[in-house]
């Protein structure tokens, strides 16, 4: 037996003993840490660890005799090849929000029986969902147990990388101010303390970074504010003695990690509490004295991190230079190799890629895992060649490099699809289908204040038209040297919400994709920033909005089928070249000029 499915199998059985031993019947693992992150530090990685899926997210439920993975269909064949063998189900959910896990649970259960779930990682908002649920059922919830902590015997502790001051000038807004406008907005609530949980937002409003997650520069800390001081609770050790004093000149202190649910339980009873039910979790809103009152809404720092100013903006411009820069030298040296027979495997485009970004200024890491997927592996669109499991790029087809960069001045992110040999004319349908749907949307002017949500048809529209669709969102947002995945905008099916209203100052990525499972995969995807678009009518109907592509890297027309593009398409697709090759030409030189210009030529018909 393949010894990973072994320790699988064991591992999974542990977790029944634990969970018989509890006298529960159920137990309920999400990919979610106490801060709800999207990228878990390995001490949570629990679900990973029992079921073996490494996509970054999923839900497990094991019960005595049962063990389903709820995934959406970005990680469908990735998890069939990964689940294959262990004993535990796939239930194939259409999207990453969905609930479906919930109402297995209540089908599943019987009345009287016990759902365990760890309420220290359970997110307050899905806690309130599955109350309902369950309770209509008489399922009981057990939120005090950490079944896995009993079943994971070397189960990682915290990390304590150390936390770093993201200064000036990168940094365009002093501390002291982004705090004065967070107690600001909550007053304007009626709160006299506010919880932040979610790594990011505590990062984006103390101006610190660190490196405890994968590829995001934040640190797991949780902030408990009033209206004159700050405390941060953090792993001792991680801040140095000279940073804890600018701290405290900003009236920030210090406090241990695991003392955050202790502070809030010694708040006055008459405490005004604002937190946010989607990045709070369950154990710490329960910490929370019973009299108390609790206002549940949006971080403020929510909103106002996904406004870059125009200092950051134009930091986010040199970064996307950069980045493109390095990607001009990549991709000459990877056409060159082609063309000399080497030998080049999807592993190689990784390695090389990340050292070309490493080289540029600024650069701190990556923004994400890089997906170099050939032919049928570029058809997952979270796939990830590894040592073990991976593609050699030869004969012919579709390559697919989604691939991005931290940089101190911004976060890039951004897919190209490239031609190996000869590509088929099915192929160049499928390209020039998703291109028209980047352009659709790249060029669309809308009203400020318009749900993103609403803005999803636009780029699917080319594609819908042939009977087509793709399973992910269009867009995500993407912080400022942060999480490449940001909100509170998505555009995407989700159902919209007040706080997903579009403003000025928000990057959003714009990335429709095409994917033929077995075959390739298609996706072309830029970063755009929201900016205000005069008209001659504005004063009468509103203020408009319109998207400045941020991204710079050729999109290779060798995969075009030109006939499929309007002369509006085809001038839009010119002019971006244009200007990739006029931002671009000074930050290069010899073949990496030479391959810019190449791919920068207008396209005719």
């Amino acid at each position: 037996m393949d010894t990973r499915i072994s320790q699988i199998k064991l591992r999974i059985s542990r977790l029944r003993d634990a969970l018989r031993e509890a006298d529960a019947h159920a137990v309920l693992v999400p990919s979610a840490d106490p801060h709800l992150s999207e990228y878990l530090p390995r001490r949570w990685q629990g679900r990973e660890w029992l079921s073996g899926f490494t996509g970054s997210m999923a839900t497990l439920v094991v019960t005595r005799d049962e063990a389903v993975l709820f995934a959406d269909s970005r990680y469908w064949t990735q998890a069939e090849r990964e689940l294959e063998g262990s004993g535990i189900a796939l239930f194939k959910i259409p999207t990453g929000a969905a609930t479906h896990h919930i109402g297995w649970i209540a089908e599943h259960l019987q009345p009287g029986q016990t759902l365990a779930v760890d309420g220290q990682v359970l997110g307050l908002a899905l806690a309130q969902q599955l109350r309902a649920v369950l309770g209509a059922r008489r399922i009981q919830m057990n939120t005090q147990l950490d079944l896995i902590d009993k079943a994971w015997e070397d189960r990682p502790d915290l990390p304590d990388a150390p936390i770093y001051e993201h200064a000036a000038p990168q940094a365009t807004v002093s501390r002291a101010d982004k705090l004065a406008q967070v107690r600001a907005a909550m007053a304007d609530k009626g709160a006299t303390h506010h919880l932040i949980s979610s790594v990011d937002d505590v990062a984006w409003l103390l101006n610190l970074r660190g490196s405890d997650v994968t590829y995001n520069p934040v640190f797991l800390a949780h902030a408990l504010l009033d209206a004159k001081g700050v405390t941060l609770f953090v792993r001792g050790g991680k801040v140095d003695a000279a940073l804890a004093q600018r701290l405290a000149a900003d009236g920030v202190a210090l406090a241990d990690y695991d003392q955050a649910r202790a502070a809030l339980a010694a708040l006055s009873p008459t405490a005004a509490v604002l937190i946010d039910p989607r990045r709070v979790t369950l154990g710490l809103r329960e910490a929370l004295p019973a009299g108390a009152a609790v206002i549940e809404a949006i971080n403020p720092s929510t909103l106002l991190k996904s406004r870059k100013n125009a200092a950051e903006a134009q930091f986010v411009r040199q970064a996307m230079e950069q980045d493109g820069a390095a990607m001009c030298a990549f991709y000459a040296w990877f056409e060159a190799a082609l063309a000399r027979g080497d030998a080049l495997t999807e592993l190689t485009v990784d390695e090389r890629l990340s050292a070309e970004r490493a080289k540029r200024p600024g650069f701190v890491g990556l923004s994400f895992s890089t997906i170099a997927g050939f032919n049928a592996n570029g058809a997952q669109p979270h796939y990830r060649a590894m040592p073990d499991s991976f593609s050699a790029i030869e004969g012919d087809g579709l390559l697919l490099i989604d691939s991005g960069g931290q940089y101190l001045g911004g976060t890039t992110d951004i897919t190209r699809v490239w031609p190996i040999g000869q590509v088929s004319d099915a192929q160049r349908r499928d390209y020039t289908l998703v291109l028209k749907g980047t352009i659709a949307l790249s060029r669309t002017v809308f009203p400020r204040g318009t749900l993103s949500p609403m803005l999803d048809a636009i780029a699917r529209a080319p594609l819908w038209a042939h009977g087509l669709d793709y399973g992910h969102g269009t867009g995500h947002g993407v912080g400022y040297f942060m999480n490449v995945h940001e909100g509170p905008q998505s555009i995407s099916k989700a159902v919209p919400d007040a706080n997903m209203a579009m403003e000025p100052g928000m990057i959003t990525s714009i990335e429709p994709g095409l994917y033929r499972p077995g075959q390739w995969g298609v996706r072309i995807e830029n970063l755009v920033l929201n900016v205000q678009r005069d008209t001659p009518e504005n004063h009468q109907f509103g203020e408009m909005l319109a998207f400045e592509t941020l991204t710079l890297c050729p999109i290779d027309t060798r995969c075009i089928a030109v006939e499929l593009l309007s002369d509006d398409e085809l001038a839009w697709l010119n002019a971006y070249h244009e200007e990739v090759r006029r931002r671009l030409s000074p930050l290069v030189e010899g073949e990496a000029l030479a391959w810019l210009q190449t791919r920068t030529a207008a396209l005719a018909r």
